[in-house]
């Protein structure tokens, strides 16, 4: 409920007055709804996905215009998503909603409108005190506390380690360097192509960034045909709608669904989260007849994901496997 009333009032108000303020809005409120409030710690949490989030969007237009910076932001969020995917789902979730803000940050057009990262940030913090507001009066109505007592820093940082020490070590710095690599260069290429719709090449990626992506070749195949899967029948949805009123009235029950039965898997739920925040991004777009743009996005997105994992998981086998083909064999001294 709190995420369908959230999301739905800038999403009208936005279909009526063609702002695009209200966009940013609506995604600060879904963003701020991944949050159950009637958990203990969920309005923490909601808050500190509203701060980042809009942290994140803002940093993200800021370096719309720049290669470098985008390659350099870019691939340190990859590799902050890389570290909180070590510490547990819930972490991993975190990362995945900053990483999300800053694919759709980077890929806004400034307008007179909103011409600042800071105007951005704001909206983005309007829809998500809105929510808020509105889980704060579902947890009074079921007579919770406002604010929970908050556990102590040192037993948080236990389970935390706990959590760190079930990934070896080796499995993980492999996969932070896949993922600072594809991001990172996901973020370049959004800005040399000079591509319209960003978001589809870096959500396409991020879609595949996840632990067991790395397992093997296959498993890397797979993650990255997933994700352009989902890309491309978006895509076409929005292609045969061609209707912001109508792609409205499909994103709010979509959304309410996606709270009502959330996905276990933590590949399954990003590429839920993935989806929706494409589709409310582009809930509101006038363009849907230019399907090429999208499409490129999304193909450009698996190459290079594809590539990087792949190469990541051939640096993994050469390390270990001591038989490597390509490894040449040592000369034995006499």
């Amino acid at each position: 409920m709190v995420a369908g009333l959230g999301c739905a009032l800038p999403l009208l108000l936005g279909l009526v007055s063609g702002h695009p303020g209200f966009l940013w809005a609506a995604l600060g409120a879904f963003q701020a709804a991944r949050a159950n409030p009637l958990h203990r710690f969920g309005m923490p949490r909601m808050l500190l996905l509203i701060s980042l989030g809009a942290c994140s969007s803002g940093l993200g237009l800021w370096v719309a215009a720049d290669a470098s910076a985008s390659l350099l932001l870019f691939a340190a969020c990859g590799l902050l998503l890389a570290w909180l995917q070590r510490f547990g789902v819930e972490a991993g979730k975190l990362g995945l909603g900053i990483a999300i803000c800053l694919c759709l940050g980077q890929s806004y057009q400034a307008t007179s409108e909103l011409p600042t990262p800071a105007a951005v940030a704001a909206l983005f913090c309007v829809g998500g005190l809105w929510v808020a507001l509105l889980a704060f009066g579902l947890r009074g109505a079921h007579g919770l506390r406002m604010w929970p007592y908050m556990p102590r820093l040192r037993n948080l940082l236990k389970v935390l380690r706990r959590h760190a020490a079930r990934l070896p070590q080796r499995e993980w710095r492999l996969h932070a360097l896949g993922c600072t690599l594809a991001f990172g260069l996901a973020g370049a290429a959004v800005v040399l192509l000079e591509l319209e719709h960003g978001y589809w090449l870096t959500l396409t990626v991020l879609g595949s960034l996840h632990l067991k992506a790395r397992a093997s070749r296959s498993k890397a195949v797979q993650a990255c045909s997933s994700s352009l899967a989902v890309a491309a029948l978006l895509a076409l949805l929005g292609h045969s709608l061609q209707n912001p009123a109508i792609m409205v009235a499909l994103v709010l029950p979509l959304i309410m669904l996606s709270r009502a039965i959330q996905a276990n898997s933590y590949r399954l739920f990003m590429l839920q989260s993935i989806s929706l925040c494409l589709l409310l991004a582009e809930s509101l777009a006038a363009d849907w007849t230019q399907l090429e743009p999208r499409l490129l996005g999304g193909l450009y997105g698996f190459a290079l994901a594809l590539a990087i994992g792949l190469l990541v998981r051939l640096a993994a086998e050469y390390r270990l496997d001591p038989a490597h083909p390509l490894k040449a064999p040592r000369k034995r001294k006499d």
